[in-house]
C-alpha cells in the first residue's frame, strides 16, 4: 500500500475481502462499493490516480497473512462487481456524478494462479483516474453505504464526508481543516495539470540492443546461423497475420516443435519446413478433447500431446500404450506426465548436451501447460543457457515470466529473453544471419533489430534514395571483375560523385580505404552531440555542411550517413519533388514497421544544394507534422544534414560553429600525409594522374599554378577547330558559372553527329570512343539522380575555368556565349532539354549571394558583370538580347536589360525593357521594384 506519489502514479489500498466475498449480492455489493467510493473520493480530493485491490491482504484485515500477500478471492458472478458502482449515483452530489463515473474505471478481475490449488480465484482492482480537465475547481463529498443487519437492507450513512488520502489510508477530513482544504483545490489543480502534462512527454530510454541479443542468443555466441545447433520450438497459438513473420523457423534446424495451440496454424509451416528440409522435424500436440484416455491415441507417425500439438516421431511409439478412460483430474496428471517423459528422453537420451536450444516463442497469451513445458526444460537443463525466449507483446511475456518465476528469478528470464521485438523485425534479423546471397534490403529498427524494406514499400517513398543497413549486399562480387572495381574506384577519383557501392568495395577490402578528412568527424561528432538531446534541440535539428566546390563536402556527407546508416534511418532527398511530398515520405519512413511511434528511430535527411527557400519550407512542415502529433521528446525525429557549395564555407562555419562544418581545398598536416600515401598506392596500381586528376589535384589542395600548369600540359596539342574541343569550351563555359551545372549525354551526342540517344536503344557505338584523348580526361561522365539523365561535367568547376581561359585565346566570353546560343542541335534537342535551358538561364541571369555562400553579392550573373569588366555593357547587352529572343522572350531577361541599362544610364532604353517585362508580368513585385528604380 502507497501514498500520494507524484499524482500520475498510483497510490494502493488493499483489502482481503475473503469474507465478503462469500455474502449475498446486496452484502457484497455494499461493501465492495463503501470501499471503492471512499478511496475514490480522497483520490479525487487530492487529484492523484490509484488502484484499490480486492483480493491482497491488508495488515489492518487480515492477521495471520503477511501485509500484500495475494490470496485472490473466489469471484461467484462478475455482474455483482460491475453493478455495484450504481451506488456512484446515490452516494455522489448530483452535480459531480456523471465526472465521478468517468474518473471511477470498470472493475478488472486478474487470475490468480496458485501452485498448489486448482480452485479459480481472482484479484478485484478497480481503477482512479482524476484528470484535470473532468476535475477542475471540483470537491467530492459522498455517502458511503452500510448494510444493517437487523433490517437486512442497505441504507447511508447520515451525513457526507470529504476523504482524503493520508498515507496509504483514505481519512475523511476534519470539520475545522475544511475551509483550508477546498481554498487548497486550486494549487491540487494546478500540480495535476502539471503532472499530465509533464507524463505526456515521452522519456526516451536507451534501447537494448536487442537485435545483437537475438543473434547471440539464437547462434550460442555467434554472430551466424549454421547447421551446429538443432532447436526445439515450443509455441502457442499464431495468427494468421503472423504467419508471414516466421519464415525465419523454415531456416531452423528443427528437431522438435511443442506447439500449444489445438487449431494449429502451425501445420501449414510443417508442411512448408518439409519443402525445404528431407528429415522432418517432430511436432508435439495436445491430446484431443474428444479422446480423453490414459495414454494418448496411437497413430502412424502422430502422437497427439498437449492442448495444441503434434508429435511426427518419425515412427517412434515410445509414449504409445493402452487406452483406458479417466477423469478430469487424473487427465491432467497423465498430459503432464507424457509431457515429461518426452523432455527427459529428449534432453538425456536423445540429444547430446549443448547441441540443441530450445526456443519458447510466445505469440498469445500464455496458459499454464506451456509454464509446465518451460519448468521441465530448466529443470532437464540445469539452467536456462540453451534456453531462448521471443515475445513481441510485454504483456504476454510479463504473464509467463510471473509463472515461470517458480522455477527461477525474473532477473535470469530477462537474460535469455527478447521482449518487445517486432515479430517482423525478428523475421528479417534472423534472415541477415543466413548464409543467403539473395537476402531483400533491411531497415534498422528501435529494438536494434532490422525490419524488411519491400521494393513495393520502397517505391511508394519516391521522393527518398533510402540508404539501407545492408545497402550493397546484394552484390555478388563473384561476378565483379576486377576492372569493373577498378572502374568504380578510379571513376571516383576522376571526379565523380562517390556512391554507396565506393564505400561497400572499401568496407569489404576489395580496393582501397576511402580518406576521411577531419570535416567528416567534425561532423560526426555534431551529429552524436544532436542526437544525445538537449535543452536547444528541436524536433527537426539541422547538421549543416559548407564546402568549396570540389572539395569532397558531398563525399563527407555520405561518409557521414554511410556510417550511421545502421542506427538511424538513413535517405537523401531529391529536391525535385516538393517539400510537402518529402515531408509527407519522410514520416512514413520514420514509422515503417515501428511499434511504437513515440520511440522510433531519428531520421537522417541529407539534402544537398538547395535552395534556402525550399529548405525551409521542409523544416517547417517536418516540424508542424511532428507538432500535430503531440509527442514530445529529447532527441529530434529528423536531423537534416544539408550539404552545399560555398566560396567562403569557414565564415559560414564561424556564423554558426555549433551545427556547421566547413571543408575548404586547404589540407590539414595529417590530411597531407594521408592523400600522399593514397597518391602512391594508386600508382603502384599502374593508374596514371591523368585518369585520377580530381584527386592528383586534391592533393596538391587545387594550387591555381598546378591547375594552370596541369590543364595546359593535357591540352597540348589539341585541335582547336574540332567539334569535341567546342564542346569542352561549351560546357566549360556553363560548369563554371553555374553551379553543379551539366549537358546530357544526348545534347553531346546530338552535337557531335552521333545519332539520337535513347534510354532503352542499346548503343552501336561508345561515346568516349568518339572523344579526343583530352576531351576524355577531362570530362565526366554522371548520372542524375532525379531524371536517371546520363550526362558529362568537367572533372572540377577550377579545371573548367582554366580550359575555359586556356582554350578562348583571343575570342571574348560574349562571342562564346553568342555562338552557344546559336547552336540549333543543343536547344532542340529533347532529352533533357529543360535542364540544359535552366542551366542557360541561370548563366545569364543567377546572382551571387553571401547568403548562399559566395563570396560576394553581386548586381548580374558572374557572367554578366564578367563580360561588363573585361570587355564593355555593350557586349553584355547583346548577348542578353539574343539569349531573351532565343529562350522565348523570358521577361526576366527583359528586367535584366532594364536593370543592365539604367546602371549605365542609358534610361531610355531601360524605360522600354522595363515596359516590356511589365507587359509580360504586370503584377510581378521585383519587375514593378525595376520599373520604379529606372523612374528615381
Amino acid at each position: 500500500e502507497s501514498g500520494v506519489n507524484g499524482l500520475i502514479t498510483p497510490c494502493h489500498e488493499y483489502k482481503s475481502f475473503a469474507i465478503a466475498a462469500e455474502l449475498n449480492r446486496n452484502q457484497l455489493q455494499s461493501k465492495f462499493a463503501c470501499e471503492v467510493i471512499r478511496f475514490a473520493s480522497a483520490c479525487m480530493n487530492i487529484r492523484t490516480n490509484g488502484t484499490i485491490h480486492f483480493g491482497i491482504t491488508d495488515s489492518v484485515e487480515d492477521s495471520g497473512w503477511k501485509h500484500g500477500q495475494i490470496i485472490g478471492i473466489k469471484v461467484k458472478e462478475r455482474e455483482y462487481y460491475v453493478d455495484a458502482l450504481d451506488y456512484i449515483e446515490k452516494c455522489f452530489c448530483e452535480n459531480v456524478q456523471e465526472i465521478a463515473r468517468k474518473c471511477i474505471h470498470p472493475p478488472v478481475f486478474v487470475e490468480v494462479i496458485s501452485k498448489d490449488s486448482q480452485e479459480q480465484r481472482f484479484v478485484v482492482e478497480v481503477d482512479i483516474e482524476p484528470t484535470f480537465s473532468l476535475v477542475k475547481n471540483r470537491f467530492f463529498e459522498v455517502y458511503l453505504p452500510k448494510y444493517n443487519e437487523g433490517s437486512q437492507k442497505v441504507t447511508l450513512t447520515k451525513d457526507r464526508a470529504l476523504y482524503q488520502r493520508l498515507g496509504a489510508k483514505s481519512e475523511p477530513v476534519k470539520h475545522n481543516d475544511l475551509a483550508t482544504f477546498i481554498q487548497g483545490l486550486q494549487d491540487r489543480d494546478a500540480q495535476r495539470e502539471k503532472a499530465e502534462r509533464s507524463s505526456t512527454e515521452v522519456h526516451m530510454e536507451i534501447a537494448q540492443n536487442l537485435g545483437r541479443k537475438l543473434s547471440i542468443l539464437l547462434n550460442d555466441g555467434k554472430s551466424y546461423m549454421d547447421d551446429s545447433l538443432r532447436y526445439i520450438l515450443v509455441t502457442n497459438r499464431c495468427e494468421k497475420d503472423n504467419l508471414n513473420y516466421i519464415n525465419f523457423l523454415m531456416h531452423l534446424n528443427i528437431f522438435c516443435v511443442f506447439d500449444f495451440d489445438e487449431n494449429s496454424n502451425l501445420s501449414g509451416l510443417y508442411s512448408k519446413y518439409k519443402e525445404h528440409h528431407a528429415t522432418r522435424p517432430f511436432f508435439l500436440q495436445d491430446f484431443s478433447n474428444e479422446s480423453k484416455t490414459g495414454n494418448p491415441p496411437a497413430q502412424k507417425h502422430l502422437c497427439l500431446f498437449d492442448q495444441t500439438s503434434w508429435i511426427f516421431c518419425n515412427g517412434r511409439s515410445d509414449f504409445i500404450g493402452d487406452e483406458k478412460p479417466c477423469d478430469e483430474n487424473t487427465w491432467i496428471r497423465t498430459k503432464k506426465k507424457y509431457l515429461k517423459k518426452a523432455i527427459t528422453r529428449i534432453c538425456d537420451e536423445i540429444l547430446p548436451k549443448r547441441s540443441f536450444i530450445v526456443l519458447f516463442l510466445l505469440l498469445s497469451p500464455v496458459q499454464k501447460p506451456l509454464v509446465d513445458t518451460f519448468q521441465e526444460f530448466y529443470t532437464e537443463m540445469n539452467g536456462t543457457e540453451y534456453i531462448v525466449c521471443i515475445a513481441e507483446s510485454r504483456e504476454n511475456y510479463t504473464k509467463w515470466a510471473n509463472l515461470a518465476q517458480a522455477s527461477c528469478s525474473i532477473e535470469t528470464l530477462e537474460q535469455c529473453s527478447i521482449v518487445g521485438m517486432k515479430l517482423s523485425h525478428v523475421d528479417a534479423t534472423i534472415q541477415t544471419m543466413l548464409p543467403s546471397t539473395a537476402q531483400p534490403r533491411h531497415l534498422p529498427v528501435s529494438t536494434r533489430g532490422l525490419c524488411t524494406l519491400p521494393s513495393l514499400e520502397e517505391e511508394k517513398l519516391f521522393s527518398l534514395e533510402i540508404l539501407c543497413a545492408d545497402q550493397c549486399d546484394d552484390i555478388k562480387l563473384d561476378l565483379l571483375t576486377e576492372k569493373e572495381i577498378q572502374e568504380i574506384e578510379q571513376n571516383f577519383y576522376r571526379g565523380r560523385k562517390i556512391i554507396w557501392e565506393n564505400f561497400w568495395l572499401a568496407d569489404k577490402r576489395h580496393c582501397g580505404e576511402i580518406i576521411e578528412r577531419e570535416a567528416c568527424k567534425d561532423a560526426s561528432k555534431l551529429l552524436d552531440d544532436i542526437l544525445r538531446g538537449g535543452r536547444l534541440n528541436y524536433s527537426v535539428a539541422k547538421l549543416k555542411i559548407f564546402h568549396h566546390p570540389g572539395s569532397g563536402g558531398s563525399t563527407i556527407a555520405r561518409q557521414v550517413l554511410w556510417k550511421r546508416r545502421k542506427d538511424l534511418r538513413c535517405a537523401v532527398i531529391k529536391v525535385s519533388y516538393s517539400p510537402a511530398t518529402v515531408c509527407e515520405h519522410a514520416l512514413a519512413f520514420r514509422d515503417y514497421e515501428e511499434k511504437e511511434i513515440s520511440h522510433c528511430l531519428p531520421v537522417l535527411l541529407l539534402i544537398e544544394d538547395y535552395d534556402e527557400d525550399y529548405l525551409e519550407e521542409l523544416r517547417n512542415e517536418l516540424m508542424d507534422a511532428v507538432a500535430t502529433r503531440k509527442i514530445n521528446s529529447p532527441r529530434p525525429y529528423f536531423i537534416l544534414m544539408c550539404c552545399r557549395r560555398s566560396n567562403d564555407p569557414e565564415r559560414l562555419c564561424k556564423a554558426s560553429p555549433l551545427d556547421t562544418v566547413a571543408v575548404t581545398h586547404k589540407l590539414t598536416d595529417s590530411e597531407k600525409s594521408l592523400f600522399r600515401t593514397k597518391l602512391e598506392k594508386l600508382k603502384q596500381k599502374d593508374v596514371k594522374p591523368e585518369f585520377i586528376l580530381t584527386f592528383v589535384l586534391m592533393c596538391e589542395e587545387f594550387n591555381e599554378t598546378y591547375v594552370r600548369d596541369f590543364v595546359g600540359h593535357i591540352l597540348q596539342d589539341i585541335d582547336h577547330s574540332s567539334r569535341d574541343t567546342c564542346l569542352m569550351r561549351y560546357v566549360a563555359l556553363l560548369n563554371f558559372y553555374v553551379p553543379n551545372s551539366y549537358v546530357s549525354l544526348s545534347h553531346c551526342e546530338a552535337f557531335l553527329g552521333l545519332g539520337v540517344y535513347t534510354e532503352r536503344k542499346s548503343r552501336a557505338y561508345d561515346f568516349k570512343s568518339h572523344l579526343s584523348e583530352q576531351a576524355r580526361m577531362i570530362f565526366i561522365e554522371l548520372r542524375e539522380s532525379t531524371t536517371y539523365i546520363s550526362s558529362v561535367q568537367i572533372i572540377h568547376c577550377l579545371v573548367a575555368k582554366e580550359i575555359l581561359h586556356q582554350l578562348s585565346g583571343n575570342e571574348p566570353q560574349s562571342q562564346l556565349a553568342m555562338t552557344l546560343l546559336q547552336e540549333k542541335t543543343l536547344f532542340e534537342n529533347r532529352f533533357g532539354r529543360e535542364e540544359f535551358k535552366k542551366f542557360i538561364r541561370d548563366l545569364f541571369i543567377r546572382r551571387d549571394k553571401r547568403s548562399r555562400g559566395d563570396n560576394t553579392d553581386t548586381l548580374f550573373s558572374p557572367f554578366i558583370e564578367h563580360v561588363c569588366k573585361a570587355e564593355d555593357c555593350e557586349k553584355a547587352i547583346a548577348v542578353l538580347k539574343a539569349a531573351y529572343e532565343l529562350l522565348g522572350k523570358d521577361p526576366f531577361f527583359a528586367q535584366q536589360l532594364a536593370r543592365l541599362h539604367y546602371n549605365n544610364e542609358k534610361f531610355k532604353d531601360a524605360e522600354h525593357w522595363a515596359g516590356v517585362a511589365k507587359f509580360h508580368l504586370p503584377n510581378d513585385s521585383f519587375i514593378l521594384d525595376t520599373e520604379g528604380q529606372v523612374y528615381r
